[in-house]
């Protein structure tokens, strides 16, 4: 901003400066302009992300596009603010203590170059300072970790040669430290990274692993693994309540050439909801087709409510097991309808009472089972009865055949299971805990395309259900397979498993 002392007296110099601003004025507006445009189109994607029509959307899809545009507006905001070179320096930002305590801080003293007071020549005494931190980053690196076994011979007993034993390793023989597997399988199957592309990245640095060498790494943690899966399901199988879900799995089949479709089973708690005190955990299971009685063997020895989608499996597990009780998922419910509303009155008016559900769920998510018992009775229990009342008129109303009429018959068919929340407060309203336990399964299945074989496909429900386990749990998955592929190699008990899970040191 220009002030009067800033201002020329010669008029020609008066004149270009007057130029200059005109142009730097041209320029701001330009790059306003831009800027206002850029977040206009964020500001529609937003909505029509959350629209109506967002559930027949891709998420990841929309995630890169928002990426793109958000990069854009901030080059846009900064060409704007570099084109404003008179403008009023505004306050610094500052985001101390904004950052983990646990990273390392290496500090940068930025001083004068003389103490000395540049008006008397006295001395300069520290009146206070400015403090910033920024984010940095090391970028990851490979080191070569030597070990030296010294032999020892005795001069008076030569035969007698004395030496350490090798210190145990997942991969006898091999090359890599028990973290580097760990990075591996993180990389996998948490970020969602095809071997092939770790293989690129490591050559950048010089390092040449073949791809098949970190899948034989990625096997052999598997096969050492594979009891801590099978106590997570053990321990799941002792709960009270449980989620379960599915997603496909395709593998290849070599004797076809082709690929076919295997199938991940999802099993889950969590009981933070109503307050319990158990871990959330979850499992997965392959298996090699979608029958009925994958899920009865998976089961086996579970006793209580299984909180399941439509499919007709789950079912069928009840009718031959007296001591297993579905819960149906209202989410699902509303999926059928909401693709409806643009449409149809009756599936806004749907849609509409099943918000009101949610909106109670909203407030008593966190309070004790009992107490949420109670709410729900008091005001949940009468907007189902009317719910059902109004579902049950519209049936005879429209055809069976239509969409709307199946989305109908879909909720009055599985009724009773829709209703299990009104009487036990431990029961959530939907299937969603089991979902988003699911959604790790897709993204790596949409990146990696297909498992190589049945083995391969268990393999991967092993590993992703205790790197899915950390999570839940608040738990580095690098750190802690790291420690535990250590402790395995060395010998840990079988029969102590248990001691290693990664809920296990979550207090």
């Amino acid at each position: 901003m220009l002030i009067e002392a800033d201002l020329p007296e010669d008029v020609e110099a008066l004149r270009a400066l007057v130029l200059e601003q005109a142009r730097e004025l041209d320029t701001l507006k330009t790059f306003r302009d831009e800027v206002e445009r850029l977040r206009a189109i964020i500001e529609a994607m937003q909505r029509y992300r959350f629209g109506r029509r967002s559930e027949q959307l891709d998420p990841d899809q929309f995630e890169l596009a928002l990426e793109e545009v958000e990069a854009a507006l901030a080059a846009a905001e900064q060409a704007k603010e570099k084109a404003c070179k008179r403008s009023v320096e505004r306050p610094r930002k500052t985001n101390r203590g904004s950052f983990p305590s646990h990273l390392e801080r290496i500090e940068r003293l930025v001083d004068v170059e003389s103490h000395d007071c540049p008006c008397c020549g006295g001395a300069l005494h520290q009146i206070g300072e400015d403090v910033s931190e920024r984010l940095d980053v090391v970028p990851a690196t490979f080191r070569v970790l030597v070990t030296r076994r010294p032999r020892y011979g005795c001069r008076s007993c030569e035969s007698a040669i004395v030496q350490a034993p090798a210190p145990a390793r997942i991969v006898e023989g091999g090359i890599p430290t028990e973290a580097l597997i760990a990075q591996v399988l993180v990389s996998k199957y948490a970020d969602h990274l095809p071997l092939y592309r770790q293989a690129q990245i490591y050559a950048r640095q010089g390092v040449q692993l073949d791809r098949s060498t970190l899948a034989d790494w990625v096997g052999r943690a598997a096969w050492y693994l594979r009891p801590l899966r099978d106590h997570a399901l053990e321990e799941l199988r002792r709960s009270g309540r449980l989620f379960a879900d599915e997603t496909t799995a395709p593998v290849l089949d070599p004797g076809r050439g082709r690929t076919k479709t295997g199938q991940l089973w999802a099993y889950a708690r969590d009981d933070r909801p109503w307050g319990g005190s158990d871990p959330p955990m979850v499992a997965y299971v392959y298996a090699a087709d979608r029958k009925a009685e994958r899920p009865e063997a998976h089961l086996e020895g579970f006793a209580g409510i299984l909180q399941v989608d439509g499919y007709g499996g789950y079912a069928a597990l009840a009718r031959r097991r007296g001591d297993v009780t579905l819960a149906f998922c209202w989410a699902h419910v509303r999926r059928k309808f909401y693709e409806l509303a643009d449409s149809s009155p009756v599936a806004s008016e749907v849609l509409r009472r099943i918000a009101e559900l949610y909106a109670i769920e909203d407030e008593v998510r966190g309070s004790p089972a009992r107490q949420r018992q109670t709410v729900r009775n008091a005001r949940s229990r009468p907007i189902v009865d009317d719910l059902h009342q109004y579902l049950d008129t519209r049936a005879r109303q429209v055809s069976t055949k239509s969409r709307l009429g199946e989305a109908i018959r879909y909720a009055l068919t599985r009724w009773d299971g829709l209703l299990r929340f009104l009487d036990d407060g431990r029961i959530d309203l939907d299937n969603n805990t089991v979902e988003r336990s699911i959604r790790p399964l897709a993204l790596n299945r949409k990146n990696a395309l297909f498992a190589g074989s049945d083995e391969g496909g268990d393999n991967w429900a092993v590993i992703a259900t205790l790197i899915e386990n950390c999570k839940l749990n608040g738990i580095d998955p690098n750190a802690w397979l790291t420690a535990t592929l250590s402790s395995l190699a060395n010998g840990h008990p079988a029969n102590r498993v248990g001691e290693l899970m990664p809920w296990a040191d979550v207090g």
